[in-house]
């Protein structure tokens, strides 16, 4: 049962271009469906997370990765009476601007950007599902609703300042809000992506060797987890321990949020999904002793994984890779497919093409395109 500050989908401000309702589905969740079915989600299996895509079979991807977000994403929307259609929707569509080689690959096309208005992936994902996915005989895009839109554009928060072009352009034909807050569904979704990746990259990096258990005995949350683990079940093998410890880290995160947002919304006593948007603070959060201690746990994931010596040492190698695709790219531009430019474009135009083609890229085809191009 929805609450009355929930987003109802009968209420949707629509679509950019009018259609048809379903009889059967409710608009959020046709747009949930038209980002699983479209092909930017489907080249996130092959799209590093923190490792990349060749480098271990059980490691998460960009897609494995904003599955686990859209399941505690749903969790937590259900619990907080709100619409878990469209938490479910702005979840699995939140990472697909993402580059090949993650956060890594990012900052490479943004230096190569930098002339042309620079690259940010949040942006990204709304030029896909609003221009760049090509599957619909009416339209450009996915067609999805303003409220999904919204989600994705500042699930992080409000978006003041320069705005990236990507998001700029789109901002002038169909204003999103961007300087408000959003629904309380994309502030779920965004809760959630902390939840998942600071519990994933845990697993990640202990599965991976680039630290041990005993490396975590000093963390909050974490060490009281595994020592619990420890207690009831002295013996167990390792997996399972991780496991089991991990699943519990995951659980104290959810529980924290649930009662810090049900504590902020009857604060708040919110009427309306507007009234949310109105406001001036996040109404989903975690608590403030338990944010504190998240901020431990991302230092130690910082320190001991995303700077770890084999994590730099690839990153070095997949930044190079973009850079080098850019220049050949923009040095040549015969070399893109033949849909992907025109005769005598202008360097600007050029340039936002190739940031378009590079950064739908898997993992996989940026070194196979890479290898042709520099052997």
């Amino acid at each position: 049962m929805f609450t009355r500050y929930a987003s109802q989908p009968g209420e949707s401000r629509g679509r950019l271009f009018d259609e048809t309702g379903s009889a059967h589905r409710s608009a959020f969740q046709r747009d949930r469906d038209r980002i699983i079915h479209c092909t930017a989600f489907r080249r996130l299996k092959h799209k590093t997370q923190v490792f990349v895509e060749h480098e271990g079979d059980h490691f998460r991807t960009r897609l494995t990765h904003s599955i686990e977000v859209a399941q505690v994403a749903r969790t937590i929307s259900g619990v907080l009476g709100l619409n878990s259609e469209l938490t479910e929707a702005i979840a699995l569509a939140h990472d697909l601007g993402h580059t090949p080689f993650g956060h890594t690959g990012e900052e490479a096309l943004n230096d190569c950007m930098t002339p042309y208005g620079g690259f940010d992936h949040n942006a990204q994902a709304i030029r896909i599902v609003t221009e760049l996915e090509h599957n619909y005989a009416e339209f450009d895009g996915l067609n999805l609703t303003w409220e999904t839109l919204e989600g994705i554009a500042k699930h992080n928060g409000p978006v003041v300042g320069d705005l990236p072009y990507a998001l700029a352009e789109y901002n002038a034909r169909h204003d999103l809000e961007l300087g408000t807050y959003a629904s309380a569904e994309a502030q779920v979704a965004a809760l959630a992506d902390d939840i998942a990746y600071n519990n994933h990259d845990l697993d990640d990096g202990l599965r991976a060797g680039l630290f041990e258990v005993d490396d975590l005995r000093d963390l909050p949350i974490v060490s009281d987890c595994f020592n619990e683990v420890d207690r009831k079940y002295p013996g167990i093998d390792k997996g399972r321990q991780r496991h089991e410890a991990l699943r519990r880290v995951f659980g104290v995160m959810v529980e924290d949020v649930l009662t810090e947002s049900k504590k902020r919304l009857a604060k708040a006593a919110p009427k309306t999904a507007q009234d949310i948007r109105d406001m001036s603070a996040p109404v989903v959060q975690f608590s403030d002793a338990l944010f504190a201690d998240l901020q431990q746990i991302r230092a130690f994931l910082f320190s001991h994984m995303y700077r770890h010596e084999t994590v730099k040492k690839m990153r070095v190698e997949t930044a190079q890779v973009v850079r080098d695709l850019f220049a050949a790219y923009m040095e040549k531009p015969d070399l893109l497919p033949v849909e992907w430019h025109q005769l005598n474009m202008a360097d600007q135009a050029l340039a936002r093409s190739i940031s378009d083609y590079i950064a739908g890229m898997t993992d996989r085809y940026a070194l196979q395109e890479h290898k042709k191009l520099y052997g």
